[in-house]
């Protein structure tokens, strides 16, 4: 008996070999000869393929199958619409529709703007599983078989791929031009959909250069909490104040906090201002921001008597009477200054953003 020989070709006690598929029995040429349901019968009789039921699917043409056709495509259909729709949301906020603020206490499109994108996500997902399921029970036929596990051969790669295009045949798509399509458009629409977030990744996060900007710029005035605006007699020599930019929620930006000091007399006396920063203050005002360079906690406790700023976080003190200059702790760059000065009806403004940026050092805070 041939080593090749198994069931099919040789008597039917004998068990066949670890290979399936006679490739003796069945020249090349022979099985290109032979059509895909041929190829397919005989791959499933050698591979010992036992069909115990089918279901044969709704005829081609009949109305069932259409009335299914249309359920569908139109699922397909429905979970197109949806990913155009989260693209939409995504790439039109801030263009043609209204922009979006990650910390807004707006209840419109702020608000809404990340419930729609999920919304339309997954809407869009459910429908083409929807699609998928009902093309899967009531157009594709329902085969239940049984089948021994081996290795392949020639003859099993012949047959096998006669099987999967014969299969792809058996779901109708090569005819069911509208499933096809409306499929084709719910795969397009995803696919936008999940690249589309793709684009903040490789956005580039120093355009506009925020991370070295703030809400500071000159004529913009100094200002408490409350949006009051400060005159150089308010504050008593050794006090601090909390002051924000006086522009639409300044109060809010998280950069701009700064700490307005009055200094007094005997610190006037041993003031050492950076290089290149005598002239920021104003008489015996100075203003430096509260955002510490070590890791970016408030640094909000000011003891005038040893004339140091302590950040609670990490105790990183800071010494105003030498330009904030780190004296303790694990910072190691003096906080930034604001040079401020009067406007025409004697409140502070800034006359300049910070000329550096404000907050932790990181490992290319240079280039900034």
């Amino acid at each position: 008996m041939s080593t090749h020989d198994r069931a099919g070709s040789g008597p039917a006690d004998e068990p066949g070999p670890l290979h399936g598929g006679p490739d003796d029995d069945y020249t090349p040429e022979q099985l290109a000869g032979m059509d895909r349901e041929e190829l397919n019968r005989l791959g499933a009789r050698y591979d010992g393929v036992e069909v115990l039921h089918v279901d044969p699917p709704p005829a081609p043409g009949s109305a069932l199958e259409k009335q299914a056709s249309r359920q569908v495509a139109g699922a397909f259909g429905i979970a197109g619409l949806f990913g155009i729709a989260f693209f939409v949301v995504y790439a039109g906020s801030g263009w043609f529709l209204p922009s979006w603020q990650w910390a807004s206490e707006d209840n419109g499109w702020s608000a809404l703007y990340t419930p729609a994108l999920g919304l339309t996500m997954g809407g869009a997902l459910i429908f083409i599983g929807v699609g998928l399921v009902l093309f899967v029970k009531k157009l594709l036929p329902h085969e239940t078989a049984v089948q021994d596990k081996h290795d392949g051969s020639h003859f099993d790669r012949t047959t096998t791929a006669a099987t999967l295009m014969g299969g792809l045949d058996k779901t109708g798509f090569p005819r069911r031009k509208m499933i096809g399509r409306s499929l084709g458009f719910a795969g397009g629409a995803m696919g936008l959909m999940l690249i589309a977030p793709l684009g903040g990744l490789i956005k580039n996060p120093n355009k506009g250069n925020p991370l070295g900007t703030t809400e500071w710029a000159e004529g913009v005035r100094l200002v408490r909490d409350d949006g009051s605006p400060i005159r150089p007699g308010d504050q008593e020599p050794g006090s601090l104040e909390t002051v924000f930019p006086a522009v639409p929620g300044g109060n809010r930006a998280a950069d701009a906090a700064t700490m307005l000091i009055r200094l007094r007399p005997e610190q006037m006396a041993v003031l050492e201002p950076r290089e290149g920063q005598a002239d920021f203050g104003y008489g015996d005002y100075v203003a430096y921001s509260k955002i510490c360079t070590h890791a970016g906690c408030p640094v909000s406790l000011y003891e005038q008597e040893t004339s140091r700023i302590l950040c609670p976080c990490h105790q990183s003190q800071f010494d105003v009477t030498q330009g904030a200059k780190p004296v303790f702790g694990p910072a190691s760059r003096s906080l930034p200054e604001l040079p401020i000065t009067l406007d025409d009806e004697g409140y502070f403004v800034a006359r300049s953003d910070y000329i550096e940026a404000v907050g932790p050092t990181y490992w290319n805070r240079e280039r900034i």
